[in-house]
């Protein structure tokens, strides 16, 4: 195992961390919140992209990965969470309250269905293009977000958790369960 000591200057100050080389995982300490959201979101999103790499694109495109949903409507799905994260964490940052699914649209399964059928007409690569850009988006957003907002169970690194690094899981891992049963 080998330990790697990795100080690094950013915009916000010093940072210090500790890395653990593992197979598979790396444990991170870190002094900086900030580093330590962005290293939690960017970890979970990779194991996200991983999850369909090297898919063909007829593979990408065919359904019952998830009920009827492709790796496709997977990926357009979790760019609707990233831009949900986007609209509405800058909102609690100013001490508001983002209106319930339930009152706007009849609840999240109906918020999910209706952005489902929006996206639906997105080619695959309109869906790629926009799940990166919508996720750079969301990555600086976090680095300019006051430390205080991300220390603790704060009510913006929540509703980032479940929006986004908390929500990446579940569907990496219904791609990889259907990788698996296909082969």
């Amino acid at each position: 195992m080998s330990i790697i000591l990795d100080t690094t200057v950013k915009g916000r100050g010093a940072s210090h961390s500790t890395r653990l080389a593992a197979p598979g995982r790396i444990p991170v300490m870190t002094t900086d919140p900030t580093r330590r959201v962005l290293e939690r979101l960017q970890t979970a999103w990779a194991a996200f992209t991983v999850s369909y790499a090297g898919l063909s694109d007829t593979q990408m495109l065919a359904p019952g990965v998830t009920g009827a949903w492709s790796v496709r409507d997977i990926v357009a799905h979790v760019t609707t969470w990233d831009e949900e994260a986007l609209r509405h964490l800058p909102l609690i940052l100013r001490g508001g309250t983002p209106p319930r699914y339930s009152v706007l649209y009849g609840g999240i399964d109906a918020f999910n269905a209706r952005t489902t059928e929006q996206k639906g007409s997105l080619s695959l690569s309109e869906v790629r293009a926009e799940a990166a850009v919508t996720h750079g988006r969301l990555v600086e957003l976090v680095r300019g977000v006051p430390d205080d907002q991300l220390i603790g169970d704060t009510r913006f690194r929540r509703r980032l958790r479940l929006d986004t690094y908390g929500h990446y899981p579940l569907h990496a891992d219904a791609i990889r369960l259907w990788r698996a049963r296909a082969t």
